[in-house]
């Protein structure tokens, strides 16, 4: 019976270290995914799948947060059921052990309650980005002031991409004259 962690970072401001130091304890053995978004399949994640493969009945999968798991409740709920079919039961901070019978349905509950708050986040920014498109055609200006909806310009693209072309110079040089990143002129180069 081996105690066993699974950690995700899916953005640069979580760390396997903080998520490490929140569970405490000591493993028998660590599973990651880093730079993995929720949103892939925690069976077809590196990390998860190697966990997969690695543990056996009786074992216990000790997880910082349900999320970790997956994004969607159906995913969260296949891969705990899964486990729990294993005879794998698992730890979640602030949760418990989660096995059979009520542990399912607290899982299944805690799920649908974050599926609901992300289409309520969806709902949210939808209905931002719609009145930001409506003042935009009535004011020239979104809800909140900006002149458009993307990126700022943090230059006019196509006297960038004019300049390169006419001075024959390369990115970096572009990127020193504008003082600009690489990635902006290269896009302003592509568009124009």
């Amino acid at each position: 019976m081996s105690r066993i962690a699974y950690f995700r970072c899916s953005t640069s401001d979580q760390s396997v270290e903080a998520q490490r130091h929140a569970l405490g304890g000591t493993f028998d053995k660590e599973f990651s995914d880093e730079g993995v978004s929720g949103a892939i399949l925690a069976k077809d994640r590196p990390g998860f799948a190697a966990l997969l493969s690695y543990v056996r009945d009786g074992d216990t999968v000790c997880l910082y947060a349900l999320d970790r798991l997956g994004r969607d409740a159906l995913d969260v709920q296949s891969t705990v059921r899964f486990l729990l079919d294993k005879g794998v039961m698992l730890d979640v901070r602030g949760l418990g052990v989660i096995g059979r019978g009520a542990g399912e349905i607290v899982v299944a509950v805690l799920a649908q309650i974050a599926d609901m708050e992300r289409q309520r986040i969806k709902e949210r920014c939808d209905d931002g980005r719609e009145k930001a498109r409506e003042a935009l055609r009535a004011t020239g200006r979104t809800h909140r002031g900006k002149a458009s909806l993307g990126r700022p310009m943090a230059a006019d693209s196509a006297e960038v991409a004019a300049w390169r072309k006419a001075n024959g110079k390369s990115i970096r040089e572009t990127c020193d004259h504008f003082g600009l990143s690489k990635a902006t002129v290269a896009r302003y180069c592509a568009a124009g």
